[in-house]
């Protein structure tokens, strides 16, 4: 199976929560008027789009609508869909080497498995790769990173679990400059508990890698559960706080009906989305890409 027919898959309760929503109502349109915007704003709400950006997408779709004069529900449909791709197509900026990945996101969003597909992928295409086990905090989560560096046969570099996760990346990055490593990915700690320690701790750790490291383009990524919807935002807007963020990768896609948070999360953030995972499979996080995402959305 292609990536594009693992998205529609992937994708399979977004659309019903969604795509499947609006073309019934195309279907029981006879006349394009204030109804039929509610009942699209409605829709968007369901799929987690969140208010503000469900209000100013049909507020622009109106305007389009009516500059264009457009009576076909259908026609109007095509120009939602287009909308839908120009939201979320906030193009990534170009990929530098050598670079440091700067992976955040708090416990359960699959930060670890993500950061070892990332590997995978990079290695394959000829990149080496490093992986630093920065989150010393979690039980076995340097025991989960090893794993994953066999399996993509990249360097790990780790320290004691709890020792400071500040000298794990000030020894990760001295050894990714001496043996001249293409990428180095950091695993960070997404714990909780205390929101201000982490935030300082994350922000201590970004600014060993850019005094450290200055020739390197630095690309902090934040990933997100799908399944948590604006709750996610929350949490984006949190980290954006304390470490720049620079892209989202939105894992767990198959797992909800809401993946009109892609949506919310470039409209609240302006960042884009690099990557998303729709499975379990190495293959399932895959770049994203704003045009394939919506015909996979609204396909039928």
């Amino acid at each position: 199976m292609g990536f594009f027919d693992r998205l529609k898959k992937g994708l399979s309760k977004s659309r019903g929560n969604l795509t499947e929503r609006v073309d019934e109502l195309v279907e029981n349109t006879q006349v394009i008027d204030d109804d039929f915007y509610e009942e699209l704003t409605d829709i968007l709400l369901l799929s987690d789009v969140g208010v503000k950006a469900s209000t100013e997408i049909i507020d622009e779709l109106r305007s389009r609508v009516e500059e264009k004069k457009v009576r076909d529900a259908a026609v109007a449909r095509q120009m939602f869909k287009d909308l839908l791709t120009e939201e979320m197509n906030i193009p990534r900026p170009p990929l530098g080497w050598p670079m440091v990945m700067f992976v955040v996101g708090v416990n359960g969003v699959g930060k670890t498995t993500t950061i070892g597909k990332l590997a995978l992928r990079f290695q394959e295409i000829g990149r080496t790769v490093m992986l630093a086990a920065a989150d010393t905090f979690r039980a076995a989560a340097d025991e989960q990173l090893a794993v994953w560096a066999e399996r993509a046969n990249v360097q790990l570099i780790k320290h004691q679990p709890g020792s400071d996760p500040a000298a794990v990346v000030y020894d990760a990055v001295q050894a990714a400059k001496a043996r001249g490593i293409d990428l180095l990915i950091v695993d960070t700690a997404g714990r909780m508990h205390n929101k201000k320690n982490l935030m300082d701790e994350l922000g201590k750790m970004r600014r060993i890698i850019d005094r450290e490291y200055p020739e390197a383009t630095i690309r902090c990524m934040l990933v997100l559960d799908a399944t948590t919807g604006q709750n996610g935002i929350n949490q984006a807007k949190m980290f954006k706080e304390a470490v720049e963020i620079n892209g989202i990768i939105l894992t767990k896609l198959d797992g909800t009906a809401k993946g009109g948070v892609a949506i919310a999360i470039r409209r609240e953030l302006g960042v884009p989305v690099w990557y998303i995972g729709v499975g379990e499979g190495i293959d399932d996080l895959q770049a994203f890409e704003a045009k394939q995402f919506t015909e996979a959305l609204f396909s039928k």
